[in-house]
């Protein structure tokens, strides 16, 4: 026997699942308010970019595209209760996004597809480039690419005779607070690039870029090898959340 609501119960959920957020309204039309506010949003953003917009406004945008028939504002404000900032947001782990209530397949490609775009914007500044004479553009590529990441990543640039950047390479990856680097295996590397010079750089997950003893000692071994087969490091980067330390700056090189 079917039983007829009464009239003070709750509607029904629109959505009852993450990957059903992408299922059209009954009315196959997006609801008056939500397509205004999506509107005057992009107005916003077209009139004064990205300066002119909170981060949960920001990532609501990105957020439209993954979720084209639901008030996306509670998960951005969501996403950025959990991670912080709009970079943290868009830097996290696939696993660590789905753990958001919200959070679909749909999502998850959309935030990495924008990660990706900053990542290949920011790489195309430096690479084929003299690296020294454009160093601002480089640390800019750095922390768009490492400042937020959970786990440590050690990254080398191999230059040619002009120091042009002509390779960016991942060398490893670690746990929260250590990554193994094998300076035998950087050198080899520059060897079959036909390399002149080196730029190490690593993050801190912990945001703060002071260089470790071990940071310090790796640095100085990876020296002494290349120097050996006539290739100069120029610095060791330590990439953190707000900043970075460069060796060099610090008369560590």
């Amino acid at each position: 026997m079917t039983r007829t609501p009464a009239f003070h119960e709750a509607p029904m959920p629109l959505f009852d699942s993450d990957e059903a957020e992408l299922a059209p309204l009954p009315s196959g039309r997006l609801p008056s308010y939500i397509k205004d506010h999506r509107r005057r949003l992009r107005e916003r953003f077209m009139r004064g970019g990205a300066e002119a917009m909170p981060d949960y406004e920001l990532l609501e945008l990105v957020l439209f595209r993954a979720i084209p028939r639901q008030d996306v504002k509670p998960l951005a404000r969501r996403l950025l209760d959990r991670f912080g900032d709009f970079n943290r947001v868009l830097s996290a782990s696939p696993a660590r996004l789905r753990e958001v209530k919200g959070v679909g397949e749909s999502v998850v490609q959309e935030l990495k597809i924008v990660e990706a775009a900053a990542h290949r914007l920011a790489r195309a500044r430096v690479i084929h480039r003299p690296v020294l004479s454009s160093w601002d553009a480089l640390l800019d590529y750095c922390r768009t690419s490492m400042a937020h990441r959970e786990i440590e990543q050690f990254r080398v640039l191999y230059l040619d005779r002009k120091n042009v950047l002509i390779a960016d390479e991942e060398q490893a990856r670690g746990t929260v607070d250590h990554v193994p680097v094998y300076p035998r295996e950087v050198v080899k590397r520059a060897l079959e690039l036909n390399a002149s010079a080196l730029i190490l750089v690593h993050n801190h997950p912990s945001g703060d870029p002071t260089p470790s003893e071990a940071d310090i000692a790796v640095t100085a071994q990876i020296r002494q090898a290349a120097a050996i087969m006539g290739i100069v490091l120029h610095d060791h980067l330590v990439i953190g959340k707000s900043r970075e330390v460069s060796f060099r700056s610090e008369g560590l090189l």
